[in-house]
């Protein structure tokens, strides 16, 4: 044990300095970068429109996208392997998206009247992913919240329980237990209902519970607790928050069954699963329905859409007491871009691609780890993929909080140096397209491999 504890820190040793090598030479070579950041930061808090895109010493700046590449203000050429936090699985400009904006654009982005090309794309959703009813939103955020809205008017409850370390958005409800710091997270047992922001009125602590991931035993115990106060469990069906996480065998299918035996409603958010891990998203690939989904991102093309819906029974409540409203909802620009995603572009024969390439990135960067002795394990979804530096695979929040973020810090820098664009996060992963080739995912593999090497020399 203290060879490995030994060979870890001195690991970890080499993170750092690889880390501040990587830096610098990233500050030489994005100077316009930085000129961007530096007139940004003084009239966009830290610079950014999202707090989500900040980055340190400042973000890279891009300036276009074509197929699977990106490049920035300074003429840098990148893979895209970021994929606008999982809302590019169709890439950049396809043509086919391409062609329905300009045909939306030409014929009125705008009405807030509903319009044919709407239905058309609920239909579609509806079908591809089982629901009875279906309605529009314009990010994950405002899904999610419509969806427990709807879920506390048709149990007439207030409780609502997440799961813990996850993020379903940033309204006020959810915003609990969200990447919390190791001391701030209570026992397990009790996992702390900590608010992620400043600004959450302390009385919303009252109506948010949390529990762990992979743990139905705990759900069961609080359900036989508080059950007639819950009006929903919402959780991401296969973790996406902290890298990724799947459900081990059996937990989607008890969690339905205690929902189903306490008349909670289970609300799967997809907005990173929808349209990515599957045809069918999440609740193919695990074979298990919830009463009400949330989507977003990759369903919709690269515009700003959002879609929530289900079960008939727990939908009829809009219309009846329920209010879900927004001017954009399902607006034409966004549904033409996102009815041609579905229906053209994220086709079966599309799925299998992503099989083949998640494989081969997956497979690659597991052998070098192997080959490295890297503490290190990948995750491969398809269109979805992660590397978690940590040898044993997640089960929940409290395991990625032993994952070594100073290896990912080395990584990341190490990347962009090599044209490889990534999420800025250690508990983000990659989103892979229709347009990456196998060349892409090799040119990802080469420059790990030699982090890797770096990494362990």
């Amino acid at each position: 044990m203290a060879e490995v504890m030994t060979g870890t820190s001195r690991m970890s040793d080499r993170a750092a300095e690889i880390a501040e090598a990587e830096r610098s030479r990233l500050v030489q070579r994005t100077p316009g970068s930085r000129a961007a950041y530096e007139r940004a930061v003084r009239h966009l808090p830290l610079g950014v429109p999202s707090s989500f895109q900040a980055g340190d010493p400042y973000p890279i700046y891009l300036e276009r996208g074509h197929g699977s590449h990106v490049w920035d203000v300074d003429g840098h050429e990148y893979v895209d392997f970021h994929g606008g936090f999982g809302a590019n699985v169709v890439g950049h400009a396809h043509p086919r998206i391409v062609e329905a904006i300009t045909r939306a654009a030409a014929t009125g982005t705008h009405f807030a009247a509903p319009t044919p090309v709407t239905v058309a794309l609920a239909e579609a959703i509806c079908e591809r992913f089982g629901l009875d009813a279906v309605r529009f939103a314009n990010s994950g955020t405002e899904a999610t919240m419509d969806a427990i809205r709807v879920a506390r008017a048709a149990t007439g409850r207030d409780v609502i329980v997440k799961i813990e370390g996850s993020y379903h958005g940033h309204h006020d409800a959810v915003m609990f237990s969200v990447l919390p710091n190791a001391d701030a997270v209570g026992g397990r047992e009790m996992p702390a209902s900590t608010p992620m922001s400043l600004g959450i009125p302390a009385s919303m602590a009252e109506h948010t519970l949390v529990v762990p991931f992979n743990d139905a035993d705990h759900v069961e115990r609080l359900f036989a607790e508080r059950g007639g106060e819950i009006a929903c469990l919402i959780l991401e069906p296969v973790m996406m928050n902290i890298g990724i996480v799947e459900p081990e065998p059996g937990y989607l299918v008890r969690l339905r069954e205690l929902c189903d035996r306490h008349g909670v409603v289970l609300v799967f958010d997809e907005v990173k699963s929808g349209a990515t891990v599957a045809y069918g998203g999440a609740a193919e690939r695990y074979g298990v329905k919830p009463h009400l989904s949330c989507f977003a991102k990759a369903l919709f093309g690269g515009t700003p859409g959002a879609a929530f819906g289900g079960e008939q029974a727990v939908m009829d409540v809009i219309g009846h007491g329920a209010a879900q409203m927004g001017t954009f909802n399902g607006n034409p620009l966004v549904a033409a871009a996102g009815l041609a995603c579905l229906t053209e572009v994220m086709t079966p024969d599309a799925y299998e691609h992503l099989a083949r390439l998640g494989a081969r990135l997956a497979g690659g960067c597991a052998a070098a780890i192997e080959a490295n002795g890297i503490p290190a394990h990948t995750v491969d979804l398809g269109a979805k993929g992660a590397v978690s530096f940590r040898r044993e695979r997640l089960r929940n929040y409290r395991d990625f909080l032993d994952t070594k973020p100073q290896l990912f810090g080395a990584a990341f820098p190490w990347a962009l140096n090599r044209g490889i664009f990534m999420t800025p996060g250690d508990e983000e992963q990659w989103t892979l397209s229709v347009q990456h080739t196998e060349a892409d995912i090799d040119r990802y593999v080469e420059q790990f491999g030699q982090f890797c090497e770096a990494l362990a020399s």
